[in-house]
């Protein structure tokens, strides 16, 4: 598995997210350009798993959130960590979204 993320983007409407899965995993938002603005997980206290996580960013998305896009995973908390160390690698800071995180506990990658 890539460390980054490499699904397909989809539209954050509400239609959209109700085709998803009850499955836990890690979900990214982003604008009209791709970048992405916030990474999340839907773990074991989502309702709904990533059906209900995106739901609910898509009735109340990050300022210029526009597509998302998903990755069912059991080891959510790890792939959510992973995603975020690599994003911060690549930038230099967390998504501006992403303000839930405090970027001390995150690990350190040097993905290639």
């Amino acid at each position: 598995m890539a460390v980054r993320m490499t699904k397909r983007w989809r539209p954050l409407t509400l239609e959209e997210a109700k085709r998803l899965s009850g499955n836990l995993g890690v979900y990214q938002l982003a604008d009209d350009k791709g970048d992405i603005l916030y990474i999340g997980a839907a773990t074991a206290l989502s309702r709904y798993g990533l059906r209900g996580e995106v739901m609910a960013k898509a009735e109340s998305p990050p300022d210029g959130a526009t597509q998302f896009r998903v990755e069912v995973n059991t080891a959510y908390r790890t792939r959510h960590g992973e995603l975020l160390a690599a994003y911060v690698h690549d930038n230099g800071r967390l998504p501006a979204a992403n303000t839930d995180v405090d970027p001390a506990r995150l690990g350190r990658l040097s993905p290639g």
